[in-house]
């Protein structure tokens, strides 16, 4: 559960660097809970085709993450954000994330 929802962060960051048939495997896979076999019915690709593309779109969003940072970062702002006391302030910086 955990993985899934950290990989559902990086698509949010990162989703837009993907190509368009990766965003909807990944969509009907994660978002519409789809299998490999109804995803590789709906599109026409083999079941291990469908397998080894979503592999491949969860290593891009890893290594995305690793090289960029975004979610790290969002993190700790995060967390500083919420050290903050004065509500003004604290709901500019939530606003600008």
């Amino acid at each position: 559960m955990e993985k899934l929802v950290y990989l559902n962060n990086l698509y949010d960051l990162y989703g837009i660097l993907l190509t368009e048939k990766q965003q909807t495997y990944f969509e009907e896979y994660y978002f519409n809970n789809l299998s490999y076999g109804e995803i590789s019915e709906k599109y026409n690709i083999s079941r291990n085709a469908c397998f080894k593309q979503l592999k491949i779109i969860e290593d891009k969003l890893f290594d995305y993450e690793k090289k960029l940072k975004l979610y790290y970062k969002k993190e700790k702002i995060n967390a500083i954000i919420n050290m903050i006391d004065d509500k003004k302030i604290k709901e500019k910086l939530e606003n600008l994330l």
